[in-house]
C-alpha cells in the first residue's frame, strides 16, 4: 500500500465531511436524542455515500487516465481553483440550523436513512472529481491499486469524523455550541484551502 495515497485520501474525505451540514446536525440530534450508536451509524451512511461517490470519480479517473495525462496541466489549474473555492466557502459558512429530515428507526434505519440522504447529491461525484485531479490523482499512472487505496482513505476519513463528532457529542451533551461547529467549518476550509494551494504548488515545483 502506498501510504501517501492512502492519507491523501484520508485527509480528503475528513474535509468533505467535517463541514457541518444538515447530515451533521442530524448525527448531533440523533446522538443526543437516541445514543452514541444511532448517530454513529447515521455518520457511516454518510461516509459510505462519500465513498461510492469518491469509488466512481476515483476509478472514473483511473479508466480514462490514458486520455486525460496530456491535459493534467488544465486539470490541476482547475482542480486547485474548485478546492480554493470550496475551501473558502467551508470556511465562510455558518453550520446548519435544521437538521435534515429523516425518519429511520433503529441502527439500519438511521445507516439506510443517511446514506440516502447524501447519495441524493449527485453534485458530490464532481467535487471528488476535482479534488482528486488537483491533487494529481492522475499521476498515480492508472492504476486501479491506487485507486482504490485512495477510496479507501477517503472512506477512513470520513467514517473517522463521524466517530469523532458522535462521540464529542455524547461527551459534551448540552455544551455543544453553535460556536464550536463554526470553528469545526474553520478548520476544515483550511485544510481544503491548504490541498487547493498544494495543488498550484505542484504545477511549478
Amino acid at each position: 500500500m502506498s501510504l501517501g495515497i492512502y492519507v491523501r485520501g484520508l485527509l480528503v474525505g475528513f474535509s468533505i465531511a467535517a463541514p457541518v451540514g444538515p447530515i451533521g446536525v442530524l448525527c448531533i440530534r440523533r446522538t443526543l436524542a437516541d445514543g452514541r450508536l444511532i448517530g454513529l451509524v447515521t455518520g457511516l451512511g454518510a461516509a459510505t455515500a462519500d465513498a461510492t461517490y469518491a469509488s466512481i470519480a476515483g476509478f472514473g479517473i483511473t479508466a480514462i487516465s490514458g486520455l486525460l495525462l496530456g491535459g493534467q496541466l488544465w486539470l490541476r489549474l482547475v482542480g486547485g481553483a474548485f478546492l480554493c473555492y470550496l475551501g473558502l466557502r467551508t470556511f465562510l459558512s455558518r453550520p446548519a440550523e435544521r437538521p435534515a429530515t429523516a425518519g429511520g428507526l433503529g441502527v439500519l434505519g438511521a445507516y439506510g436513512s443517511a446514506l440516502a440522504l447524501t447519495i441524493t447529491n449527485p453534485a458530490t461525484i464532481l467535487s471528488f472529481a476535482a479534488i482528486f485531479a488537483g491533487l494529481g490523482a492522475l499521476s498515480t499512472g492508472g492504476s486501479y491499486r491506487a485507486a482504490a487505496e485512495l477510496v479507501g482513505g477517503v472512506f477512513t476519513g470520513s467514517a473517522l469524523w463521524w466517530v469523532i463528532l458522535s462521540s464529542l457529542v455524547t461527551l459534551a451533551r448540552s455544551r455543544t455550541t453553535p460556536g464550536a461547529l463554526r470553528w469545526v467549518n474553520r478548520v476544515s476550509g483550511a485544510i481544503l484551502l491548504g490541498f487547493g494551494a498544494l495543488a498550484f504548488l505542484s504545477l511549478v515545483v
